[in-house]
């Protein structure tokens, strides 16, 4: 565990580019699967309980920044 957090103190600028990246794209799944999960149908009498959370843009959003920073973090971490 030790050694885990010495080579995440001292990573490369790329490599914590593409940690946040993969973390962005993981909660762009999340948000994917809460979106699904919002649109099924549901009873008649739940419908007034859609909730609050825009998940479609926050998949978006996070999905378009994950993406992005994995790309920029792409040639030095497959060059090492």
């Amino acid at each position: 565990m030790m050694e885990f957090v010495h080579d995440l103190l001292f990573a490369s600028d790329a490599l914590i580019l593409a940690l946040i990246g993969g973390a962005l794209m993981v909660f762009a799944g999340f948000a994917s699967w809460m979106d699904r999960r919002r649109s099924k149908e549901r009873p008649i009498d739940q419908l007034e309980r859609v909730g609050w959370v825009p998940w479609t843009s926050v998949f978006v959003l996070s999905a378009i920044m994950g993406m992005g920073l994995l790309t920029l973090s792409l040639p030095v971490v497959l060059g090492n």
